[in-house]
């Protein structure tokens, strides 16, 4: 950020008083310019013992399978941002959806949050921004070409937790190694 966004002026890099990060501050208007983390929503939509994936047709990682998931828009709650990325990636309706995975990204300030339900019906196809959807069982699951972390790490306990159809919530931290976080390659 270079700029502040209430009065135009050029906005510093400092500590607040009475905080403890770094933050944008404007030296004309004082405004703080908060950055938070942005939250991701979607749906692990099964039918019997197959899952729903959406090849993605834009960036990141186009043409790889992902469950139907995007960022949460204002004014809306987790579950209704969930069950539009849903629709807009699948056209697929879903019921009975419980929140079922949380991951926490802290290396790109991000939370997914992944809600479980069922299909309501078999009338899905692909949105906009999917090139193909469909229903894998698990041994058709494409493993290698699965789009982020999230998605595998979320399908797998899913697997894990069929047998005994009990799904609790569950949170999980996917943190890269810390000379990744301070801008070192491997």
């Amino acid at each position: 950020m270079k700029f502040c966004c209430h009065c135009g002026h050029a906005v510093s890099e400092a500590i607040p008083q009475g905080d403890t990060r770094p933050r944008y501050v404007c030296g004309h208007c004082q405004v703080i310019h908060y950055q938070n983390p942005r939250i991701v929503a979607g749906c692990l939509v099964t039918h019997e013992r197959h899952v729903l994936l959406c090849r993605r047709a834009i960036e990141p990682r186009h043409g790889f399978w992902t469950l139907p998931a995007g960022f949460m828009e204002n004014g809306e709650t987790t579950e209704q941002a969930a069950l539009r990325e849903t629709w807009e990636e699948a056209r697929a309706r879903v019921a009975q959806q419980q929140l079922y995975m949380l991951f926490n990204l802290p290396h790109i300030n991000q939370v997914y949050m992944f809600f479980r339900g069922q299909l309501a019906d078999m009338d899905f196809s692909a949105g906009e921004e999917s090139l193909e959807v469909r229903l894998f069982s698990e041994a058709e699951i494409p493993w290698e070409q699965l789009a982020f972390p999230t998605i595998g790490k979320t399908l797998k306990q899913y697997f894990l937790d069929y047998p005994t159809q009990e799904f609790p919530v569950r949170m999980r931290d996917i943190v890269w190694p810390q000379r990744l976080a301070d801008g070192v390659n491997p």
